[in-house]
C-alpha cells in the first residue's frame, strides 16, 4: 500500500463531521406566498420557488405555489385557500406557516380573517407588505388616462396568461392598495385572529439608507420617500409593520424575492427566508 501523502492526510483531517445542510425541524409546513405582479415570474417555476427548494434541502416541508399576479385580494385569497388545502392533504399536517411577500401578506390576512382559514394557519410572517397602503397605487391614478389604459391592458393580458386558471383585474386591485382603501376599509374589516401569530419585516433601500436600489425602482423610491420615508421601492418601512415587528432588511422590493438583476447589496434571499424559518422552528412553529 502506498504511503499517504501529507496533502492527502490533511484533506481527510479537514472533513466536516456533518457536511450536509443544517436540518430545520418545523412543526408545520411552510408556504411562501408571492406578491403582486409578474416580475418575479422571470425566475423559472415562478415566484419564490428557489427559496422553497432551498428550504427543502434543510428538511423543511416548503411550498411556493403561484396564483393570479394581477387580481384582487379576495380572488387571490380564494386561490391561496385551494393551494393550502392541497398542501395540508399532501403533508397530513394540521396547520401551515405562511411567509408572505408584499401583497401576499394582505391575501394571507384576508383568508385567515375572512375565510375561516385561521383553523389551518399557525403563523403569518409578512415581508414588505403594504399593511397601510402604498403611495404608488395613488401615483398610477395621477397619470394620464391613456397611460393608465396601456398599463392596465398589458398587465391584464400578462396576468390572464400567467396560469391556466388565471384571470386579471389590475385596476381594481391597484385601487384597493391605496392608503384610503387599506386603512379605511381593509384593515377594519380584516382583524387579526387571536389564534394566529403575526410577525412582520420591512425592506429598505435607496434614499435615506445607503443600500443600493434597482434602477427600475428609483422613481417609486423617491415618491414613497417623500410621502412616508425610508422604503424598498414599493412599500415604506412604516407601512410594512404589522403584528410583532421583527426588523428591517437591507434589500429593495425586487431583491427580496431573489431577483438580483442589478448590481449592489449583500442581501441573499435564500439565507433570509431560511433564517425566518429557523426562528419559527425555535418558537415551536
Amino acid at each position: 500500500m502506498s504511503k499517504l501523502t501529507g496533502a492527502a492526510i490533511q484533506r481527510f483531517a479537514s472533513l466536516a463531521p456533518f457536511p450536509q445542510p443544517q436540518f430545520i425541524r418545523t412543526k408545520y409546513p411552510v408556504v411562501l406566498m408571492h406578491g403582486f405582479g409578474m416580475l418575479a415570474g422571470l425566475r423559472r417555476h415562478g415566484h419564490l420557488h428557489e427559496e422553497a427548494m432551498n428550504l427543502r434541502l434543510h428538511g423543511v416541508r416548503a411550498f411556493a405555489p403561484n396564483v393570479a399576479p394581477y387580481n384582487t385580494v379576495p380572488v387571490r385569497a380564494e386561490m391561496w385557500k385551494g393551494r393550502i388545502e392541497r398542501i395540508l392533504e399532501e403533508t397530513g399536517a394540521e396547520k401551515v406557516n405562511l411567509i408572505a411577500h408584499s401583497m401576499g401578506g394582505l391575501d394571507a390576512r384576508y383568508l385567515i380573517s375572512r375565510m375561516e382559514m385561521h383553523r389551518y394557519v399557525a403563523s403569518l410572517v409578512t415581508v414588505s407588505t403594504p399593511h397601510h397602503g402604498s403611495p404608488i397605487a395613488a401615483f398610477l391614478f395621477e397619470q394620464p388616462e391613456k397611460i393608465q389604459t396601456i398599463v392596465t391592458d398589458i398587465c391584464n393580458w400578462l396576468g390572464s396568461n400567467a396560469l391556466s386558471e388565471s384571470t386579471s383585474d389590475f385596476l381594481t386591485a391597484v385601487t384597493a392598495l391605496t392608503y384610503e382603501n387599506v386603512c379605511g376599509m381593509f384593515n377594519p374589516e380584516t382583524p387579526d385572529h387571536p389564534d394566529v401569530t403575526y410577525w412582520s419585516y420591512a425592506g429598505q433601500a435607496g434614499k435615506g439608507t445607503g443600500v443600493p436600489i434597482n434602477p427600475l425602482l428609483i422613481l417609486f423610491n423617491s415618491i414613497i420617500y417623500k410621502a412616508e420615508g425610508v422604503n424598498d421601492g414599493f412599500v415604506s418601512v412604516e407601512s410594512a409593520k404589522w403584528g410583532t415587528f421583527m426588523g428591517t432588511i437591507d434589500a429593495d422590493h425586487i431583491r427580496e424575492v431573489g431577483l438580483n438583476i442589478a448590481p449592489g447589496g449583500a442581501f441573499k434571499s435564500k439565507e433570509f427566508y431560511r433564517n425566518v424559518v429557523v426562528r419559527l422552528a425555535e418558537e415551536g412553529f
